[in-house]
Formats: C-alpha cells, structure tokens, sequence
C-alpha cells in the first residue's frame, strides 16, 4: 500500500477504450492519484494486476468472457485483499449484491461525478468501504428477497428469452406441471404477477442479461 507521500497507483479495467482513457484522464488530473495500466477484459487484468500490483482497480461489470464480478473474486482469490471499486452503467439489485459478494470495496454509477470517483479511490485505497446510499438501498432490498433457486433462474431465463411453458419443459427435460410449479415460485419470490412483469424485473435487477 503507498504511503501518504506517494499516489495511489490504479488499474483502469473496462471493455471500451474511450471510457478506459476518460476514467483514467480524469483520475490523473489528481495528483496523488496514477493510473499505472489498463486492460479490457478480467483475463488481461489478472495479468496486469500481477505486474503492476496496483492499490486500487477501478472495475466495469460488463466485461467480455470473465464477468467485472467474477474478475473480482478471480483476484482475491489470487492475490487476497485487493481493493476494488466496480465503476458501472448496471445498477439492478443482483449486480450489486454479485459484486459486493465477489469482494468489492466500493460501487459507483458511471454517472457518478469525477470529484465522487476519485474520493472513492482514496477512500478504498485507505482500507475504508464506499457504497452510496442508493446502491445500499438496492443492496437490502436483494438481501431482503428469497434468493431464486438454480432452476428457477434456468427457467427465468428462458421465460425473458420468450420461451413458453412446454418449450421449457422440452429444453429443461422436465414436465409442463413442474414448470408451471417453477413458474409460480419465481413470481411470489420476485413479487410481480405475470410473465411479462417477471422478465422486465429479471432484466432490470440484472438477474438476467439481455442477448
């Protein structure tokens, strides 16, 4: 970790290079704070994160292959008690309780202001947590819900995909009924009525990401 006399050295992980040279034109406009490499997906950012041992990565969700979540706990796991901040287009509940739960420090909007952003990386690059009240917000709500079973998130996943019940059944090997049984579970477990309702609130709490 540095000391107070030397910047915070960070890593720039987003798929788009437009944004990877904006977040980290705007991060070196601090100057205690050095963006020392950028990559584009998790598979370049465990390899640049071994090199370059940064205090602080900035984190998309969005990322090719390897999820920002699974990049995420790929590096804890790798390297222990590294601090990351997901800087993210995803707000639904699920992203964030994914990512929080994969060992993030700190969640930002990219619409969050640039003053917000570094602050955050001070902070996290201090050992603190940064969670906005918004993202906490979203965060009880998911923690609040019964989780959806790996079956119900199968069948979910198809009912977004436009899949109806005996379509379902054929994919899955299993019979209409228990379907329909899957069916009703999700919906009282998401709180909405129908179908319809079920794949907007998948989409929109990132339980499902649209193809």
């Amino acid at each position: 970790m540095s000391s107070p006399a030397e910047p915070v050295r960070v890593l720039v992980v987003d798929d788009h290079p437009v944004v990877r040279e904006g977040i980290s034109a705007l991060l070196e406009e601090a100057l205690d704070v050095r963006v020392v490499a950028q990559a584009g997906d998790g598979e370049s950012a465990l390899d640049l994160f071994a090199r370059h041992r940064p205090d602080v990565t900035i984190m998309d969700l969005g990322l090719p292959g390897m999820t920002g979540a699974e990049t995420t706990a790929a590096l804890r796991g790798r390297f222990g008690d590294v601090r990351i901040v997901i800087l993210t287009v995803h707000e639904g509940d699920e992203d964030i309780y994914r990512a929080l739960e994969a060992g993030a420090r700190g969640y930002l909007l990219k619409s969050a202001s640039g003053d917000r952003l570094v602050a955050t990386v001070r902070a996290v690059a201090s050992g603190l947590w940064r969670i906005p009240p918004e993202v906490s917000e979203r965060l009880a709500q998911r923690v609040a819900r019964p989780p959806l079973t790996p079956r119900e998130r199968q069948i979910l996943t198809l009912i977004v995909a436009g899949r109806g019940n005996k379509q379902i059944g054929a994919d899955l090997a299993i019979s209409e009924g228990t379907v329909k049984t899957h069916v009703n579970s999700l919906l009282a477990k998401l709180g909405v009525a129908d179908r319809t309702e079920a794949a907007v609130a998948a989409l929109q709490r990132g339980l499902v990401r649209p193809r």
